[in-house]
């Protein structure tokens, strides 16, 4: 994270009006075990209302998605054991992913088994864009989207907070109650993730409450509501330095887990 973050300082570009809009592509990759709604082949509509879910978080920020194009895969190997940084992962991402920088590739698994089994989700950051562009991108659980069957987290902000790591931000809970944090000034320190909604929960000793509502931290997704002004300014010079130019870039990958039992990448 630091060389990463020394990167950043040193290379960062600020857009000339913070306000401007920014629009991405997002290609879905629909990976199922055959055919049925419950082997993952998750249909058109429900798409639809994960891009509605996604506008709706980012339109404080002039962030837009739009939702390019879909392609469908069987291959049970694929959703079954799909898990960041695994051969499996690789292969489908070099046979699928399409477009550029600004173009965001979501593949939907089932993260059943192997090391990815029981995360929700896992997210490339700008920075590793042009050292490793085929690895690009967001899995996500399939049965998170709106009107999925993993009850809390069914109503589709497993992709918002997966696409806020794709634009560039960390955890609320980024370095505990450390001075560094998530390198964003007005996001409260947090010792550790939220789950469920534990509202007026303060973990550190710094001024204000846990920012259990941001779309950042791991709380129920009827919890979620909220990017911060500072997190707005930050994706914003993120995409602007890794997303439309090219840049020495460092690797790394962050994920959501569905339960505090699960690492966190």
């Amino acid at each position: 994270m630091e060389a990463a973050e020394n990167h950043f300082r040193l290379n960062k570009i600020v857009p000339s009006h913070m306000n401007q809009s920014m629009t991405m592509n997002v290609f879905f990759h629909v990976i199922s075990q055959n055919e049925t709604l419950e082997g993952g082949n998750v249909p058109d509509s429900q798409l639809v209302d994960q891009i509605n879910v996604m506008n709706e978080a980012y339109t404080p920020a002039g962030i837009s998605w739009v939702l390019a194009g879909t392609t469908r895969t069987v291959n049970a190997t694929w959703f079954n054991e799909v898990a960041p940084l695994g051969i499996h992962q690789t292969t489908m991402k070099k046979v699928l992913r399409v477009g550029g920088a600004r173009d965001l590739n979501v593949y939907t698994v089932g993260f059943s088994q192997g090391d990815g089994a029981g995360l929700l989700g896992y997210s490339t950051f700008p920075s590793t864009y042009a050292s490793n562009p085929l690895d690009d991108g967001i899995v996500i659980l399939y049965s998170s989207v709106p009107g999925g069957t993993t009850v809390p987290y069914d109503l589709g902000q497993t992709l918002t907070h997966e696409a806020g790591h794709w634009v560039g931000l960390y955890h609320t809970f980024e370095g505990g109650c450390g001075p560094t944090g998530d390198r964003v000034a007005d996001t409260p320190s947090e010792a550790g993730p939220a789950f469920g909604c534990p509202i007026g929960r303060d973990s550190c000793l710094s001024e204000g409450v846990d920012p259990i509502h941001n779309f950042m931290d791991y709380s129920d997704d009827a919890c979620m509501s909220e990017f911060t002004p500072g997190q707005i300014e930050r994706m914003k010079a993120q995409i602007s330095t890794y997303r439309d130019a090219p840049a020495v870039v460092i690797e790394s990958h962050s994920s959501r887990t569905t339960s505090s039992q699960h690492p966190s990448f």
